[in-house]
Order: structure tokens, then sequence, then C-alpha cells
């Protein structure tokens, strides 16, 4: 078990309304967010001693945002560069200031406006002379690694558009979600090419917006079990990977469970970073919770309804995978004993269990 396992509890979550243009700047996102969560939580934000939030220079600052906010003292805090890995592993961070006493209340916050402001899907993978000649995004750069899945799963259109459908499905009664229109498999088949194989409805929403947590080691809330972060030579490295397939759940989802001492079979809601559609099934292998062979039959009879009750990252929106955090504590709130979240930053990324 980890030291700081059960002393920090989200105690607070926060969400601006999601949008394709939301008007605001980052910091008005972040500090709308940012009071919500206190509020949530009960909390005057002049309670907050630490504020983190990651970003890729697309966000406001820390000290900014504390300004906002009203914090007069403000400790610990840090902007931490960085996307999707990020998501789960901030919950670490925080966790592990709490466990040090270095904090009691900390707010962690992600805002950005990324659709009408700077566009994830711009974003280079850097250095082109690292990567196979076009790979000039995040989306050919993840679609090549989504082929070679799809050949050696067996697992084909037909199966992306499960996930992808089961996610509108279940956005259909969030209120907070973008996209919670049907999409039958025709209508799929129609949706133009991104990058083969993605779609355009493979790929997750560009959203305005924000989202905060409340984490605290002196009030109640689903505790933080465990959290690990790691990677390997996979999609994010493709010119030295044995695989290119290999996406961040392959490398931490041994530590999680051995971090944690808990089992895939105890996790009943699963909050998994569905930038793309096929990373759906490759983290339900990955973590143990769907054997490969099994994949196929899972996703077509649609037995993934419980991931990502609320739609994910593909139908409720994008705001770096701390939404999906947030409504792993929603899910936890509501009756839920284990929630698992995860990051994906490529072949880097990060995952954290929460317990009620």
């Amino acid at each position: 078990m980890q030291p700081f396992a059960g002393r920090a509890a989200v105690a607070g979550i926060g969400m601006t309304t999601l949008s394709r243009e939301s008007g605001l700047s980052e910091l008005e996102l972040a500090a709308e967010a940012g009071r919500a969560a206190c509020a949530d939580a009960g909390i005057a934000p002049r309670e907050v001693d630490a504020v983190l939030s990651y970003h890729l220079n697309d966000s406001a600052p820390v000290v900014q945002v504390a300004r906002a906010l009203g914090i007069e003292r403000l400790g610990w805090h840090n902007d931490i560069a960085g996307g999707g890995t990020q998501a789960a592993s901030i919950l670490g961070d925080a966790a592990m200031l709490i466990h040090c006493g270095l904090a009691r209340n900390v707010l962690v916050y992600r805002a950005l406006n990324g659709r009408s402001g700077r566009r994830m899907n711009t974003v280079s993978t850097g250095p082109q002379e690292r990567f196979t000649y076009g790979l000039a995004g995040p989306i050919p750069l993840f679609a090549l690694a989504a082929t070679r899945y799809l050949h050696d799963t067996g697992l084909t259109d037909e199966h992306l558009h499960a996930v992808v459908a089961q996610s509108r499905q279940n956005a259909k009664t969030n209120p907070r979600a973008l996209r919670r229109e049907p999409l039958e498999l025709a209508d799929y088949l129609s949706r133009p090419y991104v990058c083969t194989p993605l779609r355009t409805v493979d790929c997750c929403q560009e959203t305005d917006g924000a989202c905060a947590l409340l984490v605290s080691g002196v009030l109640d809330g689903p505790r933080v079990r465990a959290v690990v972060r790691g990677g390997g030579p996979g999609c994010s490295a493709m010119d030295r990977a044995p695989d290119v397939t290999a996406v961040f759940s392959a490398y931490v989802a041994p530590m999680l469970w051995e971090a944690s001492g808990m089992r895939p079979s105890d996790v009943d809601v699963a909050l998994l970073y569905d930038a793309y559609s096929w990373l759906v099934p490759r983290q339900l292998e990955d973590f143990g919770l769907v054997a490969r062979e099994e994949l196929g039959a899972y996703l077509l009879e649609r037995r993934h309804a419980w991931v990502n009750p609320h739609g994910g990252l593909l139908s409720e929106g994008y705001v770096h995978g701390l939404n999906n955090v947030a409504q792993a504590v929603r899910e936890l709130r509501s009756g839920g004993e284990v929630a698992l979240v995860t990051g994906f930053g490529g072949s880097y990324g990060s995952a954290a269990l929460l317990v009620r």
C-alpha cells in the first residue's frame, strides 16, 4: 500500500458549462469551476491552502486563479506541464501533499478553450525526424497504433462503432454532454475519416470548459486508494517500440494492482480516458477487465455500458480527462464502491483507484 492511501478524499467537484465557444477566458472558467468545487465541499475558497493544475500552455496560471478566488495565503502551488497523462496522477500529487502535512485542502483544476482557442488536434507530436513521415499531430500518431491494434485483435469498424454508440447512449441523460444523439451503424460508417481507421466520431470532443476538484485531508468524500504513473516505448515512441499499440495501460495496470492491493474484479465503475474509441478495448484488456479473446463479443453485446456512464470524452466533453475524475466521484457518491480512473498520453499515463 502507498503511504498516502486513504488519507485524502475528493470532497468537492465543480464544472462549468461545456461548450464549443465559451466566450470566457481560461481564468474565468477556472475560477468558476474552483468556486463550484469549494461550494460542493462546503468550504470557502480562502480555506484552500494548495492549488495544482496541468496544462499545455493553454490555461490560466495557478497564482492568477488563486488571486481570482480570494485565496490570500497561498501555500504549495504548481502548474504541471502535461496533458491527459496528468488526469489521474494529479490526484496522487494532491494526496502526497496532504500525507506530508503540506496542505489540508488542495484545489485541482483544468481549464481550457479547446474549441474556440487552442485546438488539441493541431498540437505537434514533436521533432518530425523522430517519427514516421506524415505524423504531424496526435490523431495520425494514434491512428497508426490503432490500425495495428485492430489487426492484432480482429476488431473492426463495427466494434469501434459499438464504443462510440454506447458513449452516446450513456450521455443521453447527462445534461452536461455535448453529444447525446443516437449513432446508428450506417451513420457511423458515413462519417468522414480524420486518419484511418479513425473517423470524426472516433475522436473526443473539442471543448471549452473547466473542471475542478477539492481534495482534502480533513473533509469526507471518496478516498484516494492508489495512484500510479509510468510508461514505456509504445505508441508515443514508435521508432523504438517493439509494440506500437502499447498504450500507457500496458505499463501502469500491473503497478496499480500491486500498489492498491486490489483486483480487477473489485472495480464496479471504470472511467477510461477515451480520447479515441480504440482506447476503450485496449484499456479493458490491459487492466484485466476483459480478456482479449472476449473483446469482440463484449463490445457488440454492449456489455461495456458500465464504462464511462456519463458519455466520457467522446460524448460528454473534453476537459483533458479531469471531467472523468469528477464523474468517478459522482458514481461513488451514488452507491459505487470502487472507481478506476485513467489518464492517457500515448504510451505514458496514469491511473487511480477511488473508493467509497
